[in-house]
């Protein structure tokens, strides 16, 4: 803020300063009466400086955009009327010998009202020329904290998406360390061991808005082999990921919602099935395919409470507006699941 104020203040300076060096710039190389220059062109300009600042600082302010349209008028017709006055008494006071030389008003000279008028124009110029840089300016500090409240407002809207991602994750997989526990209780340990890990993960290395992706693989791994711990022999997981660093950052945890909902739908006590999951990645985007058998729980069964691909859409249309492609499908009683996302 403080470096643009004084951009702001040099650029003011730099323009006025072109403005009173304009009567020798354009006659250069020829002679010029000073007093000439400091009657004609250096006083009105300096009344013209200060319409302009009265209303950039102060008027414009308090009266034109407070809507008190006629006082704001009136305000500036009055300062125009004074400086009007003043230049003539300026001029009859201290350069009458300018005003000798000049050519008689009645040989040839305007009319006094078109010369009252034009002279009128003139100190109007820098009083619109300051409601047009006061009006942008305001435009520019309005659009910018307009960008800052929806700025934070997404923030705050992935914040909250992201901490209830948390206990959603942490409830379904209690609840599939608690199917062990009578089953295998050396399983159970291990996988509360196991799932330490991946708390520790979700609390200490996903507060930051992109983590590379080697991080996240290294993640879903330790999730799956998590999984593989309570399911049986019937059930096949196969997954595939990027085993080259690739250098690519990510937004956390978008992806394990989607293992969640193949190893809750596609795995069955009874019957064979299978789980395949791949990831593959270009310099561009980063493409996610979910492949597995088909078994629809109850409507009773509440394991999950059903928000992980709802948190997902939302995040991923706050982080990827028009970046990303998202679809599931149901074939032949298979489900299969497609992520692609433009990382650039």
């Amino acid at each position: 803020m403080h470096k643009n104020n004084k951009i702001t203040f040099f650029s003011h300076l730099l323009v006025w300063f072109v403005l009173f060096s304009m009567p020798f710039v354009l006659s250069y190389g020829q002679s010029q009466e000073i007093s000439r220059i400091i009657a004609h062109f250096w006083i009105p300009l300096g009344f013209y400086a200060i319409i302009f600042y009265i209303n950039y600082f102060v008027l414009i302010d308090r009266f034109l955009f407070t809507k008190k349209m006629i006082l704001f008028i009136g305000i500036n017709l009055g300062i125009i009327a004074l400086f009007l006055i003043l230049k003539e008494q300026i001029e009859n006071t201290f350069f009458q010998e300018i005003l000798r030389k000049q050519p008689n008003d009645d040989k040839g000279g305007p009319p006094f009202k078109l010369f009252i008028y034009v002279q009128m124009l003139s100190y109007v110029a820098p009083l619109l020329f300051s409601i047009a840089m006061k009006t942008t300016k305001r435009w520019v500090e309005t659009e910018a904290e307009r960008k800052e409240a929806a700025n934070f407002k997404l923030q705050s809207e992935l914040q909250h998406l992201h901490y209830q991602l948390q206990p959603h994750f942490f409830f379904n997989s209690l609840n599939n360390i608690y199917a062990l526990v009578d089953v295998s209780p050396n399983q159970a340990k291990t996988s509360i061991h196991s799932l330490s890990k991946l708390m520790r993960y979700m609390l200490y290395e996903t507060n930051m808005e992109l983590v590379p992706l080697s991080k996240e693989i290294d993640f879903m791994k330790k999730y799956i082999d998590l999984m593989k711990l309570r399911i049986s022999d019937k059930t096949t997981v196969n997954y595939s990921f990027p085993s080259v660093e690739t250098g690519i950052k990510i937004a956390p945890l978008l992806f394990i919602s989607l293992i969640e909902n193949s190893f809750k739908h596609g795995v069955s006590a009874t019957k064979e099935s299978e789980i395949n999951i791949t990831m593959t990645s270009n310099n561009k985007a980063v493409f996610f395919t979910i492949e597995n058998d088909n078994f629809p729980k109850k409507t009773d069964d509440k394991s999950g409470s059903g928000i992980g691909f709802q948190n997902l859409e939302k995040r991923l249309e706050l982080l990827y507006p028009n970046k990303y492609s998202f679809n599931t499908t149901v074939k032949d009683n298979c489900f299969l699941v497609h992520l692609e996302i433009e990382t650039t």
